[in-house]
């Protein structure tokens, strides 16, 4: 990606956003495939979908990330918030509620 203030026109920064916008997707979409991994492999270990300090860890590691790229932490803890919730319901399809509990 060329540097931000070298894009002259709305339309190429739309098209930048864009672009952008799938390599997002593509990483939550990733992201979603090592979840359901993470969904195979926990009974093994007897771990249930929901380990509360895996969440704050990885809900600090996010905010220390957004601090350091200049953003605000509290929007990524909040869109991770989600995203965790959600990956957390995806194993449970898999685990159960309460499995290795």
């Amino acid at each position: 990606m060329k540097p931000i203030a070298q894009i002259a026109s709305m339309t190429e920064l739309r098209a930048v956003i864009d672009a952008l916008d799938g390599e997002l997707v593509a990483g939550l979409a990733a992201r979603a495939r090592l979840i359901d991994r993470a969904a195979e492999l926990k009974p093994a270990e007897g771990m249930p979908a929901r380990v509360p300090v895996r969440v704050d860890e990885v809900l600090a590691h996010v905010r220390a990330e957004a601090v350091a790229r200049g953003l605000d932490p509290a929007l990524v803890e909040a869109l991770w918030r989600q995203i965790v919730d959600w990956s957390i319901a995806r194993e449970e399809v898999v685990l159960g509620k309460g499995a290795g509990a």
